[in-house]
């Protein structure tokens, strides 16, 4: 990996050979003295006209001394001018963020609890002013025209080689921007919402259900027609959107939250982070590496149900009383959840954060079993402003295909095998065909929902919605039903999805295992250190050569004691090489070993 690649300032050198080429170089020349004609011939009418102290200042090394200083003196000038201007312009400085990731680059299997150290580059720009261009709804923050983003020349370095040991996908290289210079980069105003400029929400008190899979309560059941009409975008529509009951969401709609809790919900926000546990499925993790700019302006909330809470509160009884705080995290407890199935639940805050959150610009998603290691603010400038897009997600490290995801789900137990079919079966007849190179630009058909990166404006909003529905009305898993989600909007509208690469995602997030895996991992055995030998005290005193001074009993007066044979050390008895205790050896007495 190159400087240049990094942005690394070319002029840097240019500018100190400028200096150096220029009205600042100095290059002393020495000529040797030549006897002047006007000179007197004698030393005495020499010492006349030179004085003895000019005299020595016309000394040869007197006067090169007085050279190199003033030479010295010219240098530090030019180097506090190139110092100068190196500051007043855009500097740059790379630092790297090292962390353990238990999950070890995308080789076709699963991850292992190995150890990978990879970095997260990060890419210093000084004082840089971002200027407002173009006009009406995609008009948004941009850099001057002649500015270079500090990371268009990144390059990914080559993957590590094949290790047995470190099998399964691993984290790359992210390139970054420093945390201020990515908060200058938020857009000043929202993104484009192609043709969709109003969404609004089903509201009815007592939804009945009309068909065999049409849904849950919590969900509206939407019938066939009504999910068909939903695909059908136009510039104000009104879909389900979970929350159908109630006057407003987390207010007897299900999934309700304190009304002390949904006042702050309601509060407006630029960024937010978001997660949940329900069913006591993971355990909570703290974010790592956040700016305090972050932790001012952005809050991180964390939803959990009533069994989660009963756990924290085992654990740790004064967790939740005084601040209902975990490290970073507000947590919100949510009662009346819908659905039985924990996961499911979860979809709810992971899809439907924009119903949650009513004014809020941005949101970043993470599951339970992850832990955020990059500030978030990073994170927006890398996978959303950066790309200009409004909705990034990580695709899926080795699967591209929707029927092949479907298989490994039914392989894995994920869920039940017919669900799984049914669903399957039902997008075959919409049109969802095997992934192929024919959907390019669209790289792939599966992501690894775990992160979404979210705008929230109209079109991400239905995006979101609708894939909800379809959790509602299939299987939770969500990997299934995204595809078919967005090749219907992608059909009506000009809008796409970023699909960032998995191995990204991993470097910026850690991802743990499920509470219920690490409960049944074997602990590890538990180190056993043997007593320490106590020598019984003799009859008659202390034994002799204990120690200096010792007192010898009267029946071992005169007597040399017995010499003990010494332990037997390594295999068969004999002595390790390595030892450092010695024998000590008689006189004409050779040792086998010694030299």
């Amino acid at each position: 990996m190159t400087g240049g690649s990094l942005g690394l300032r070319s002029g840097s050198y240019g500018s100190l050979q400028h200096l150096q080429n220029g009205s600042f170089h100095f290059q002393p020349q020495y000529v040797g003295r030549k006897p002047s004609k006007m000179l007197p011939s004698g030393a005495r009418e020499k010492e006349k006209v030179f004085p003895l102290r000019f005299r020595f200042l016309c000394s040869t090394r007197f006067g090169m001394l007085i050279l190199v200083v003033f030479a010295s003196l010219v240098f530090l000038s030019g180097f506090s001018t190139v110092n100068k201007d190196a500051q007043e312009s855009n500097s740059v400085s790379i630092t790297q963020h090292q962390h353990i990731s238990q999950i070890p680059y995308e080789n076709g299997e699963f991850g292992q609890n190995l150890p990978y150290i990879f970095p997260g580059i990060e890419v210093e720009q000084k004082d840089v002013e971002g200027t407002t261009t173009g006009s009406g709804e995609n008009n948004r923050h941009h850099p001057p025209p002649a500015f270079h983003h500090l990371c268009e020349n990144f390059a990914f370095p080559p993957p590590p080689p094949p290790n047995r040991k470190r099998i399964g996908p691993r984290p790359c290289p992210v390139c970054y921007l420093p945390v201020k210079q990515a908060m200058a980069s938020i857009p000043s105003s929202s993104s484009p919402s192609p043709l969709l400029k109003q969404l609004n929400y089903v509201h009815e008190e007592n939804p009945i259900k009309t068909e065999p899979h049409g849904g849950s309560e919590f969900g509206g059941y939407p019938s066939l027609k009504q999910r068909n009409d939903s695909y059908d975008i136009k510039e104000s529509m009104t879909v389900h959107c979970g929350f159908v009951t109630g006057s407003k969401p987390g207010l007897h709609t299900g999934f309700d939250i304190d009304e002390a809790d949904l006042k702050e919900l309601e509060q407006p926000h630029e960024v937010i982070v978001a997660s949940a546990i329900f069913g006591n499925y993971d355990v909570i993790q703290d974010p790592q590496n956040i700016s305090r700019a972050a932790i001012k302006n952005i809050p991180f909330y964390m939803f959990i149900d009533e069994e989660t809470e009963a756990y924290i509160k085992k654990k740790n009884s004064s967790a939740l009383v005084s601040s209902n705080r975990i490290g970073l995290w507000r947590i919100i407890l949510v009662h009346n959840i819908p659905y039985t199935d924990a996961r499911r639940n979860g979809k709810i805050p992971k899809l439907l954060l924009h119903r949650i959150f009513p004014n809020v610009r941005y949101s970043i998603w993470i599951d339970g079993k992850l832990q955020l290691l990059v500030d978030p603010y990073q994170v927006l400038e890398r996978f959303l402003w950066r790309q200009n897009a409004s909705l990034a997600i990580s695709r899926h490290y080795t699967r591209f295909d929707v029927f092949e995801e479907a298989e490994a789900n039914k392989a894995g137990g994920k869920y039940d095998n017919v669900s799984i079919d049914h669903q399957i079966e039902f997008y075959k007849k919409e049109g969802l065909t095997p992934y192929s190179e024919a959907k390019l630009p669209i790289t792939s058909d599966v992501p690894e929902g775990c992160v979404i990166v979210k705008e929230h404006i109209p079109i991400t909003n239905l995006f979101t919605c609708l894939w909800f529905n379809e959790v509602d009305r299939f299987t939770s898993r969500d990997q299934l039903s995204f595809a078919i989600v967005r090749d219907k909007i992608m059909a009506k509208v000009d809008w796409k999805i970023d699909m960032f690469l998995d191995c990204e995602r991993r470097n910026f997030v850690y991802q743990v295992y499920h509470k219920d895996v690490l409960d049944h991992m074997s602990p590890p055995p538990p180190v056993v250190h043997p007593p320490p030998l106590v020598r019984p005290p003799p009859r008659d005193g202390v034994i002799p050569g204990n120690r200096r001074g010792a007192v010898i009993p009267e029946n071992m007066a005169g007597r040399t004691p017995a010499r003990k044979n010494p332990p037997k050390r390594g295999r068969g008895g004999e002595r390790r090489s390595g030892s450092r205790r010695h024998r000590r050896v008689g006189p004409g007495f050779r040792d086998n070993n010694s030299i």
